[in-house]
């Protein structure tokens, strides 16, 4: 049997930061097992016919110090710095993103019905206050008015998360949600506002390579044969604190730390109280498929990425690969995902959508009649978007609670059960590291500084 103090499941950037955190602690080893041939997990990237193709659009928003010195560190040369140019297209008319700062070029009477539903929002007197936890769609409607949400936020929203935004919360949106100024909605309504607002107005991305080149960086870190890809999770017996694994046979454990979804780590390890069992019952999630296409001339000039709200389109999103680093297509050529949401249990016929898909694309005039695809492909991310119901948190405290009593982290975007970044990813494998090592102070960039004292594993 191999043995290890800390077994870590996945070999995403989760995973893969732990494993790194754990080293420059110091004390304590740790495996990584990843069922793919390659670590990164949706973080990652695929090369076909010339093409880099990412699954959607991974960009990094770097906020914190020591996750910024980090990135830049492992990808010293090979990242590019952005200013992001994201648009809106609806009635057939692109405006800038956040549509609630930007609502310019839109016909008259949508412009005057999103300004008139937001001043209401500041001078009406009779508002019911909102509850301490109100849903997406009252709040929506306090904040930005019934215009805005009419016109964007609501069937932009309904068609990313693909449920009733009266039975979603808020406690996604945070950063992810712009809040401007009335100020700023009435200039973004009377002139072209070339503000930026919002958490990722800027970012960086790998000159060559594609995201892949960012779990490669971290897996080149770890020591040798710390990482076992193409292994597989099958079973996690928690009371024996043993783990098997295809092609690796049993593997015990002091410690585990999962980083797959949440739903699928419970649903192969054990054993679990009834009250686990309930709550896993009640999170949700939804998928996305993503067709990546490479076309045979430029794309659309300075444009990253587009949102999409109306429901003659059944994309919510478009991205240009290409317009991230020249390196990601041939020259001449151009590069996009497109990405379609769906509830989890939902099963999408992919012929017939594709064929929905390229004639959106030519009616927003993103492909015209005489493109030739050179490269097209799905590419499924089963768990995609954790949906945040009013179930969501009661169930997630309930299961982290019970797990936490069986010395296990759950952590990262689909671990932690949550909407998050990659920076933040990374950082959550370090405080993971941390807390296994025992260890109050940051941990270190250089893995040759000197050890300092660790508290026993526990």
């Amino acid at each position: 049997m191999i043995k290890t103090d800390v077994l870590i499941l996945g070999g995403g950037l989760a995973g893969l930061s732990t494993a790194y955190h754990l080293n420059e602690c110091g004390g304590l080893s740790s495996l990584v097992v990843e069922k793919n041939a390659a670590v990164g997990g949706t973080a990652g990237s695929v090369k076909q016919g010339g093409f880099v193709f990412d699954y959607t659009g991974h960009l990094l928003h770097l906020h914190d110090p020591y996750g910024k010195n980090l990135v830049l560190g492992l990808l010293r040369g090979n990242l590019a710095a952005h200013e992001r140019s994201s648009w809106i297209y609806s009635r057939d008319v692109y405006t800038r993103y956040p549509f609630q700062a930007n609502t310019y070029g839109l016909p008259s009477k949508v412009v005057e019905d999103c300004l008139a539903g937001f001043f209401k929002t500041i001078h009406r007197l009779d508002w019911r206050p909102l509850s301490p936890r109100p849903s997406f769609r009252d709040w929506s409607l306090r904040q930005f008015g019934a215009g805005i949400s009419r016109h964007f936020m609501f069937p932009y929203n309904e068609k990313l998360w693909r449920t009733p935004l009266s039975r979603m919360t808020t406690e996604w949106q945070g950063r992810f949600v712009p809040k401007p100024a009335a100020s700023e909605v009435l200039y973004g309504a009377l002139a072209d506002q070339k503000k930026f607002f919002g958490y990722n107005a800027s970012f960086r991305y790998p000159k060559r390579g594609g995201i892949q080149v960012l779990p490669d960086a971290l897996a080149a870190r770890l020591k040798p044969g710390q990482i076992k890809t193409s292994s597989p999770v099958l079973s996690v017996d928690l009371r024996e604190r043993v783990a098997v694994a295809q092609g690796l046979g049993e593997v015990g454990f002091s410690r585990l730390v999962n980083t797959l979804p949440l739903v699928d780590f419970l649903d192969l390890a054990a054993p679990f109280p009834a009250a686990v069992r309930a709550a896993r019952a009640k999170l949700r999630y939804n998928t996305v498929y993503c067709l990546n296409l490479g076309v045979n001339r430029a794309a659309l000039p300075e444009k990253h990425w587009v949102y999409f709200p109306e429901k003659k389109y059944p994309f919510y999103r478009v991205g240009c690969y290409s317009n991230f680093a020249a390196a990601n297509a041939p020259q001449g050529t151009s590069s996009f995902y497109i990405e379609i949401s769906r509830r989890a249990w939902e099963k999408a016929d992919l012929p017939r959508l594709e064929n929905a898909v390229l004639s959106g694309l030519r009616s927003c005039r993103i492909l015209k009649s005489g493109d030739k695809l050179l490269s097209k492909f799905w590419m499924p991310i089963r768990c995609a978007y954790v949906v945040y119901d009013f179930e969501r948190t009661q169930a997630v405290e309930a299961i982290f609670k019970a797990l936490g009593k069986m010395g296990v982290e759950s952590i990262g975007r689909y671990g932690g059960w949550k909407y998050s970044f990659m920076e933040e990813t990374i950082l959550d494998g370090k405080r993971c590291a941390e807390r296994l090592a025992g260890r109050s102070q940051p941990a270190r960039l250089s893995p040759g500084d000197a050890q300092a004292e660790l508290k026993p594993l526990k």
